[in-house]
């Protein structure tokens, strides 16, 4: 299965990077592969190395703007022209969608996901990590919009929240149909 990773690029303390290195060795070790913006700083770097030393794939889709640090050894390297092309490509590029801990930059990419999904532009899974309660705020006003009558879909469709790595696998490989 090809998995989109959205995360931060930033550096970020252990109740952050630990959890992201698990999952990233589980995703190498189940033989998938990472599909992420392709950078080799912060915690897309963490996760990056954790699937590749764990025998996964790299497949990144980074931006002119941050060329420079693109990972040099990915598997493979797409250089898109903006953001909006990047964010495309990426969902092109994959089976499923994980967002994990981010900056303005992850939200961006996980409203626009949900919001192409909520309008059938794609069937593909979507899962929220919520590392630490990162997204605790995130999934309270999610439920608002859905008991309000913001969503024309239950919350359930949308998105899936895992608490952990495993819980966010577990859920891509049964919603996917891929292995």
């Amino acid at each position: 299965m090809k998995i989109c990773v959205f995360l931060s690029a930033a550096d970020l303390d252990d109740r952050y990077t630990v959890p992201a290195r698990e999952f990233a060795e589980l995703i190498g070790r189940g033989g998938h592969t990472l599909v992420w913006g392709g950078s080799e700083s912060g915690l897309m770097k963490v996760v990056a190395d954790g699937v590749q030393e764990a025998g996964g794939k790299l497949v990144g889709v980074s931006v002119d703007f941050l060329a420079a640090k693109a990972r040099t050894n990915a598997d493979e390297m797409v250089i898109a022209g903006d953001l909006a092309e990047r964010k495309a490509l990426l969902l092109d590029k994959s089976d499923a969608i994980v967002i994990m801990v981010g900056g303005t930059g992850t939200l961006d990419e996980a409203t626009e996901i949900l919001e192409l999904k909520k309008h059938g532009k794609h069937t593909k899974p979507v899962v929220l990590l919520n590392t630490a309660g990162f997204y605790d705020g995130l999934r309270q006003q999610f439920q608002r919009m859905e008991d309000e009558g913001f969503l024309p879909l239950p919350l359930t469709d949308l998105v899936f929240f895992a608490k952990d790595g495993v819980g966010a696998l577990a859920y891509l490989e049964e919603t996917s149909g891929l292995q």
